[in-house]
């Protein structure tokens, strides 16, 4: 088998990742009519409402962090997401029923979106985790990667399969999709082989979530990597918002034109995901490199003169911005003490996806002031800035770097002049 594929070797992953992959195409499906169903339908095209209702989304996320890291660490992962997938699995339900029936209106929108956020906090560092449960050490990085890879090729397909889907029966039957989409994660949560899951130890004291806090704030490398990850996923990766604006006010185009947007992204996204797959060992450079780049491309794709050569440029951009997220989430996941990889995943999750709440009403705001191409372009100089700092903050902090040495624990190098210190920042695995 392909080193790109061998994950999949394993059952129990094997099983999981078809599941995922139906799932993540409902998912996208279900986040194109939502975005439809708030702009053309539930108010005149407004940014501002659309900005609202993802920062509700995303808003759990950031408060129910500690929360949720600690519930991961401590129950078992599988049986969390039987209680998260079918919660998420009911809310998309009595969406799609609201819309068929006419009785749907944009508070219901906003209140559901809290709901779906509330069981996402709690289900995505269960799901980041649960992926060191399937398949050993060594194979952590590529499943992360097939992961990513599984999640784009559902952004593939989904947002077109949407588009044709709403233009035909308008967008509630794509909620009713998505509903039955989450019925393939439960189906392969039940047909896996529990016992050749390797189960990490669980922790029941107290203090569990000060301890956590305290663990993420002794480690540099991983302050520095959330922090360049909450700049992009507030300012740069509201792309669920920015390519509709971008489609519907300045290309005009209908629900097809805006679903074709998200899946040719998503030729990118795929790309990085593979790629990331096929890399044994995440690099701080392979980190911050694509990050410089998604700052160019996505400027690009900004001041696109046409609708062909914006959804060409989203390509790049989709790559890009997938190299640092995979990358990212490799390098704190290999990097941690396994006992304290839930706590660690929520808090990583909640940085990046937390500050969605904070960039998404403001980008809409600045989408309403300023104008739609206006929201790519503060990502554009945000994620700059960022990667320009962090630069700055590596040369002055003695030349600190990364190294992930197969067969070997994850170090925190420091170099101090011609000397290169190696010090040890985690627990075996």
């Amino acid at each position: 088998m392909s080193p790109t594929f061998s994950s999949l070797k394993v059952y129990n992953y094997r099983v999981y990742a078809a599941g995922a992959l139906i799932s993540n195409t409902g998912t996208w499906m279900a986040r194109v009519a939502q975005d439809w169903l708030v702009l053309t339908q539930l108010t005149p095209h407004s940014s501002v409402a659309l900005g609202v209702v993802t920062g509700l989304q995303f808003a759990p996320l950031a408060l129910l962090a500690p929360v949720a890291g600690m519930v991961t660490d401590r129950f078992p992962k599988r049986r969390i997401l039987f209680v998260t997938q079918s919660a998420m699995a009911l809310t998309s339900l009595l969406t799609g029923v609201l819309v068929v029936t006419g009785a749907i209106q944009l508070w219901h929108i906003f209140v559901l979106a809290v709901v779906q956020g509330v069981a996402t906090a709690m289900d995505n560092p269960a799901r980041q985790t649960f992926v060191s449960e399937m398949v050993p050490y060594e194979s952590l990085s590529n499943a992360v990667g097939l992961n990513s890879a599984s999640f784009n090729a559902a952004r593939l397909i989904g947002p077109g399969v949407a588009g044709l889907v709403i233009a035909a029966f308008h967008t509630g039957p794509a909620f009713f999709v998505n509903t039955f989409s989450f019925v393939a994660v439960l189906f392969a949560l039940i047909r896996m082989r529990p016992g050749e899951l390797r189960i990490t130890p669980r922790h029941r004291g107290k203090g569990q979530i000060r301890e956590g806090l305290r663990y993420v704030r002794g480690r540099p490398d991983i302050i520095l990597i959330m922090a360049l990850v909450f700049v992009l996923g507030t300012f740069g990766m509201n792309f669920q918002m920015t390519t509709a604006l971008m489609a519907t006010v300045v290309f005009h185009k209908g629900a097809g034109g805006y679903g074709l947007l998200g899946s040719i992204m998503a030729i990118g996204s795929l790309s990085a995901a593979l790629l990331s797959a096929r890399r044994p060992n995440p690099r701080l450079r392979v980190f911050l490199v694509p990050f410089a780049a998604f700052a160019v491309a996505s400027a690009a794709a900004a001041l696109a003169p046409s609708y062909d050569v914006f959804a060409v440029l989203l390509i790049p951009v989709g790559l890009t911005a997938l190299t640092v997220l995979t990358t990212a989430n490799s390098m704190v996941q290999l990097s941690v003490d396994p006992a304290m990889r839930g706590r660690v995943m929520a808090l990583y999750m909640a940085v990046f996806m937390g500050g969605t709440p904070l960039g998404s009403p403001l980008i809409g705001w600045i989408g309403s002031a300023w104008g739609p191409r206006w929201t790519i372009l503060v990502g554009s100089i945000a994620t700059a800035l960022a990667v320009l700092a962090a630069m700055a903050y590596l040369v002055r902090s003695e030349n600190m770097h990364l190294t992930y040495d197969r067969g070997q624990r994850p170090r925190l190098g420091v170099t101090r002049g011609e000397v290169s210190e190696p010090v040890p920042e985690v627990v075996n695995s």
